[in-house]
């Protein structure tokens, strides 16, 4: 369970070890026969012969005993562990070796950009945080997903609400997908934004009112990717299959402006009929 913000050592120690026990020697130019495995994965030597440091180095990192790696150690130990790009900057988060920018997270929209939201139509858009906190939509994204005016500001967060609502908890085909992917997500933000409270209040509840994301949460998979597809299940307009773009503003890096296209021309029908109800 999450109840507070970030502890570096300690998810530092468990991401490590998660990522060392998912990987088998050949997979890594390592002979797999040199005595019997009583456990997954790779040994703690044999990451460190690939990382090229010593094994009690390694040791105490999982152990969370409060080494601070340097950004070259951190970069060896992704390259050993063959970390994915999403994975490898997890990983540099949590070692605090990723230059930050000094701003505070965002929880207003900028004016501009929301005037963007608003002239995006008829495609449904809105803006995010990178808690996926919704910080301005338009009329139809609000016909598409729910009418975040209802909502009290504390409930508009996209997350919470495919997890939570009644409304919208059953609102995507392939929920799982969705929710897993938002996790993965959420991790990233977790471990770039070590002291947004308001970030580890929004997991902790996630994670003690739903089993799935509990159970998710602890996988550890960590990726952020700004495009995709869901299918969403309205009940006035049936299964609409859409694209999304994430982009990030320059003037505005902590706000995230999603657009939803349609991906067929039954999709596309479909949206057109809602923007006139």
């Amino acid at each position: 369970m999450i109840t507070r913000a970030v502890n570096p050592a300690q998810e530092l120690a468990t991401f490590l070890r998660s990522r060392r026990e998912r990987l088998e020697p050949h997979e890594v130019g390592l002979p797999s026969g040199r005595r019997a495995r009583r456990t997954p994965g790779l040994r703690r030597e044999e990451v460190a012969e690939l990382a090229g440091i010593s094994v009690d180095y390694v040791v105490r990192l999982e152990q969370a005993r409060g080494l601070r790696p340097s950004a070259e150690v951190v970069d060896a130990l992704a390259q050993a562990l063959r970390l994915a790009p999403d994975e490898r900057t997890y990983l540099f988060d949590l070692t605090r070796q990723r230059p930050r920018d000094a701003g505070e997270p965002a929880t207003a929209a900028a004016p501009q950009l929301a005037r963007l939201v608003e002239d995006l139509a008829p495609l449904p858009a809105m803006l995010m945080n990178h808690r996926y906190d919704i910080l301005a939509w338009n009329g139809e994204m609000a016909k598409l997903l729910l009418d975040f005016d209802t909502l009290p500001p504390s409930q508009r967060n996209a997350m919470w609400l495919c997890l939570l609502h009644p409304k919208t908890r059953e609102l995507y085909v392939d929920r799982e997908r969705v929710v897993r992917e938002g996790i993965a997500h959420l991790r990233a933000a977790w471990a770039a934004h070590p002291d947004d409270q308001a970030l580890t209040d929004l997991i902790t509840e996630c994670a003690r009112r739903d089993a799935d994301f509990a159970r998710w949460w602890a996988e550890r998979y960590v990726k952020v990717d700004g495009r995709g597809h869901k299918v969403v299940r309205h009940p006035e307009a049936g299964n609409i299959a859409l694209q999304f773009e994430t982009l990030t503003p320059l003037r505005d890096a902590e706000q995230l402006l999603v657009i939803y296209r349609p991906a067929d021309d039954e999709s596309r029908s479909a949206l057109e009929r809602l923007s006139r109800l």
